[in-house]
């Protein structure tokens, strides 16, 4: 039996709206993905599948939206809202914020996918605009730490495309789940942990030590972001250069 053929089937037997809810579950399986009351931002969600996946994982406390140019026929779990709607424009965004919350999104996805024309080259460069169109809308709604998702066909502009994204996040993974299809050149950059700091590795800042952390670093704040300086003791203002940035807090050594 193929690949295609066994995953057809078990969508059929499964319940699943389409084969491409095997793939999600990879890549939840394999990056850690969906946790129970997750806040889920599923872009191009029609017809379902992968709305399907995250209800399950994120629970009875947790929600999902959808949104599609497509209408998404209804689906029997409760935790799923869907706007019908252009993910770029401002009253679908507008709409996105009303169901997620203002705490934003723990999770962006999109399964999207070009009309195919079959040029190789024009598909690969539609699937790119899309890529960075879900990613534009997760720099938007995307919470602090959260995760980001996105499809793309391999290609001459995809090194180019997860630079963008390794910018934002604290490291960026190239994926292709066994659920792809043998003849598939597409791939999926999963973005973990969304930085959302005012500094980054390399910045150099005259900072004062506030604290001292429980490692023997000094506590330095910057517009409210945690940095801890080695070698720095509490009552010092020195200069720091930014060496490793995580989601809430970042290191640093004092260069003065």
């Amino acid at each position: 039996m193929t690949r295609k053929d066994e995953y057809y089937n078990r969508a059929k037997q499964e319940g699943y709206r389409t084969r491409a809810a095997y793939k999600l579950k990879q890549l939840d399986r394999e990056a850690d993905l969906l946790s129970h009351g997750d806040r889920v931002v599923d872009l191009g969600a029609a017809p379902g599948g992968w709305l399907q996946v995250a209800a399950e994982e994120v629970g009875e406390t947790g929600t999902v939206v959808g949104v599609d140019f497509q209408r998404i026929r209804e689906l029997e779990h409760d935790n799923i809202e869907t706007i019908k709607g252009d993910m770029t424009e401002e009253r679908t965004k507008d709409r996105l914020t009303e169901e997620i919350g203002e705490a934003g999104a723990d999770l962006v996805i999109s399964d999207m996918a070009p009309n195919m024309t079959g040029e190789y080259d024009l598909d690969h460069a539609r699937s790119v605009h899309l890529a960075r169109q879900a990613f534009a809308v997760a720099e938007e709604i995307l919470a602090t730490d959260g995760d980001f998702v996105a499809k793309v066909f391999q290609g001459q502009d995809l090194d180019a495309l997860r630079e963008e994204i390794e910018e934002a996040f604290q490291y960026v993974r190239t994926m292709n789940p066994e659920a792809s299809r043998d003849s598939s050149s597409e791939v999926y950059l999963v973005g973990k942990h969304r930085l959302t700091a005012p500094v980054g590795v390399g910045d150099t800042r005259e900072v004062e030590i506030v604290d001292t952390g429980e490692e023997g670093d000094g506590i330095a704040e910057i517009e409210g972001f945690t940095v801890f300086v080695s070698g720095a003791t509490t009552g010092e203002t020195v200069e720091a250069r930014i060496t490793d940035v995580k989601p809430t807090f970042a290191f640093a050594e004092r260069v003065d």
